[in-house]
C-alpha cells in the first residue's frame, strides 16, 4: 500500500513539474494560447502533442501488455465512450472557464503554491462546484 502512495507523490511531483516548466500554471500563457484570433501564442500545442504521444504509447506498451498495474490490482479505464448531452455541456462549461480564467484543473492546483489570492479563490470555486454537482446528481 506504501508503494501505491510513494508512486502517487513521484507521478504528482513529475505532472506539477510539468505543467510549472511548460507554463500551464500561468494563466496569461493559457489565455494567450486560447487567443487566436489575436496575440496567439502557439507554444502550448508542443505540451498537448506531447502528452498525447507519451499517453499514446504508454498505453500501447504498459496497458495492452500487462494484466494488471504493478501496483494496484486491476486498471481503472473509462467504461462510457458515448458522447451525450452532459458530456458536452460539461465540456462547455470547462472550455469557458479555461478561457475566461485561464486555469483548468490540475494547473489551478500546481499554481496554489504561488499563493496567489486569484488562485485560491478559482481552486475554492473549482471545489464548491464540484460539490455541487455531486450533491444534485447523487454521484457515488
Amino acid at each position: 500500500m506504501i508503494k501505491q502512495y510513494i508512486i502517487s507523490l513521484l507521478c504528482g511531483i513529475v505532472f506539477g513539474l510539468g505543467l510549472a516548466i511548460s507554463e500551464m500554471v500561468n494563466p496569461i500563457k493559457v489565455k494567450s494560447f486560447l487567443d487566436i484570433t489575436g496575440n496567439w501564442d502557439p507554444s502550448l500545442i508542443l505540451v498537448m502533442i506531447s502528452s498525447i504521444t507519451f499517453t499514446f504509447i504508454s498505453l500501447n506498451l504498459f496497458i495492452k501488455r500487462l494484466k494488471k498495474p504493478i501496483f494496484s490490482p486491476k486498471f481503472y479505464l473509462p467504461l462510457n465512450s458515448k458522447v451525450d448531452l452532459k458530456l458536452i455541456f460539461g465540456s462547455t462549461l470547462f472550455g469557458i472557464g479555461w478561457g475566461l480564467v485561464g486555469f483548468c484543473p490540475g494547473p489551478s492546483l500546481a499554481a496554489l503554491s504561488d499563493g496567489n489570492l486569484n488562485t485560491i479563490y478559482f481552486v475554492l470555486s473549482m471545489i464548491f462546484g464540484i460539490l455541487a454537482y455531486r450533491v444534485t446528481q447523487k454521484v457515488k
